[in-house]
């Protein structure tokens, strides 16, 4: 179902209940959300300030229509340490000791200290960790983890994605100058699955495309341009970046740009999502491509929230975080219309049974691994999964261009192509 946008506002905050009632002076209890989000630190602050952005929406929009039952929501956020165990279980830890009702939070680097510290008490815990470990926990030990729910698919899906992503626009007209892939890829966990996904999807595409070289990088990244050359030498029709940091893929932008591999399409894993990509790189984001696993979409529903996030955070729009952020209240409060927010384990059962058509596409975690489906990658049903989103900077602007069922436009020709 798509809305006016006049009308978002007022009609997402209904989706929290018909028994939400009006109250412009809350007397009871608020329900209490915390919010680990990390402000410091060499990765992730950008998607955690995204998430934090639309958290607090989703948060303010409720409370405006009177809350949950005439409860207030209330956020509970603590700084985390993403790159330390210790410092993720610091900050789960001070939440749940705090009498938090939910968890919700953008995403953990080492995923399992977070979820064993919500599993401690079963209070329910909606993250977006992207991550086959996290799902695989979940469905090793389901009793334990019974009240936790990754609101995106796995990182595996990047791989299929974008191999399917490429067939898809040959098949639409696209003539790629060769049918190799050539593969830069960074060192951690995330980095290796997405990699090790995408050959197994180019060797299972039955010599439709071929697997080229494979450029290793290390986080951080000082200089770009022997990995630009490299690309240059081996001049394979298609390059993937497998990194995820956005300043570092502007700076391979602007290095890329002033000396490109002609007729290449160049695709960025991931990281173009968040706002300094756009901020930092300028005009040499112009062409490149893009994906991810879950995003905003462009429908009337997405527009809507896209220009009320902006009305209310000003400046360059991170692309995944914030939809995923806000729709993560917006099921918790679907919820809590009907259960009462201490009953955790009846909290974690009535998620399980949820379909909730937010921003980013429909929720469902109907199944061992409490996790949405795919679209078009794990269903052909556009409005039962989230859709892999594949983006390209057109006029200096994220524009959706697959799969065809949410695209904004069409492929472009970058400019070195």
């Amino acid at each position: 179902m798509t809305l006016p946008r006049r009308q978002f506002l007022m009609t997402s905050a209904a989706t929290v209940a018909a028994a939400s009632i009006s109250a412009p002076a809350f007397a009871a209890d608020p329900i209490l959300i915390g919010v680990p989000t990390a402000q410091s630190g060499p990765v992730g602050v950008a998607d955690q300030q995204d998430w934090l952005n639309g958290v607090t929406m989703a948060v303010e929009e409720i409370n405006a229509a009177g809350g949950v039952n005439g409860r207030p929501l209330e956020t509970r956020v603590v700084d985390i340490d993403l790159l330390t165990p210790e410092g993720t279980v610091a900050a789960f830890q001070s939440l749940v000791e705090g009498g938090v009702q939910a968890l919700v939070h953008s995403f953990a680097i080492i995923p399992q200290p977070a979820m064993d510290v919500a599993a401690s008490t079963g209070v329910p815990y909606l993250h977006g960790n992207t991550s086959q470990a996290s799902l695989d926990l979940v469905k090793a030990n389901p009793e334990k983890y019974r009240n936790i729910f990754q609101i995106d698919v796995a990182e595996t899906w990047y791989g299929a994605g974008f191999v399917k992503f490429l067939s898809q626009q040959k098949a639409a007209g696209w003539v790629p100058k060769n049918n190799r892939v050539h593969i830069v890829q960074e060192q951690i966990g995330y980095t290796q699955v997405i990699s090790a996904a995408t050959q197994a999807a180019i060797a299972a595409s039955g010599g439709e495309w071929e697997q080229g070289p494979i450029t290793d990088i290390q986080f951080p990244v000082q200089d770009w341009t022997p990995v630009v050359q490299a690309l240059k030498d081996a001049d394979c029709g298609v390059i993937m970046i497998d990194h995820w940091v956005a300043a570092e893929l502007a700076s391979f932008a602007q290095a890329y740009v002033l000396d490109p591999t002609p007729g290449s399409l160049v695709y960025l894993q991931y990281g173009p999502s968040q706002p300094e990509f756009l901020d930092l790189a300028g005009d040499a984001a112009e062409g490149f491509i893009w994906g991810s696993v879950i995003g905003v979409y462009a429908d009337e529903k997405g527009m809507a929230f896209r220009e009320a996030y902006q009305a209310r955070f000003p400046g360059t729009m991170g692309m995944v975080y914030t939809g995923s952020g806000y729709d993560a209240v917006h099921i918790l409060a679907s919820v809590w219309a009907t259960v009462d927010p201490a009953d955790f384990d009846g909290v974690g059962a009535a998620i399980k049974a949820v379909s909730h058509r937010g921003v980013c596409g429909t929720y469902t975690f109907a199944n061992e691994e409490h996790t949405p489906l795919s679209y078009p990658n794990m269903t052909d049903d556009a409005e039962a999964g989230q859709a892999h989103l594949i983006f390209q900077v057109q006029d200096g602007a994220h524009t959706i261009i697959s799969p065809a069922t949410h695209k904004q436009a069409d492929l472009r020709p970058a400019p070195w192509m």
